[in-house]
């Protein structure tokens, strides 16, 4: 009696984790939203970074090589993969960071650099790159 009830259980299941397996556990998307702070003028800034480009964050230059996020139906979770060298005036350029960030854990796996600190806050598409959540009409 009690195999079949477990039998019943793997049958209710069954359908869901069929639409489970065929849906993907992350999607690619082409802009990394990142945040740093200088912790010399304690100013945060948010730094919006194509996927593939190099952009610059003080003495940091910051290249996203892949940002991917969870889909609608799983947790919320945002991951960069991340190379960021420092080139600071009259040195040669050195490689700080390399590897990846995860918004929901940002002392994961963090830049550890004395005067900035750099994390993801999320991935999106370039079809919200230009919306605000905070713009419409009344």
């Amino acid at each position: 009696m009690l195999a079949l009830a477990g039998l019943g259980l793997l049958v209710a299941a069954g359908p869901a984790a069929v639409r489970a397996a065929d849906e993907p556990e992350w999607i690619p998307r082409p802009i990394a939203v990142l945040q740093g702070l200088d912790k010399v003028t304690a100013r945060i800034s948010t730094v919006t970074a194509p996927v593939g480009s190099t952009v610059e964050f003080g003495t940091l230059r910051i290249t996203v090589e892949t940002c991917q996020e969870r889909p609608p139906t799983l947790p919320p979770e945002s991951a960069a993969f991340v190379e960021i060298d420092d080139e600071p005036p009259d040195e040669p350029r050195r490689q700080v960071f390399g590897g990846w960030m995860f918004a929901s854990s940002p002392a994961l796996n963090a830049l550890q650099h004395p005067v900035y600190d750099v994390w993801v806050l999320s991935c999106r598409s370039e079809s919200t790159a230009g919306q605000s959540s905070a713009s419409g009409s009344n």
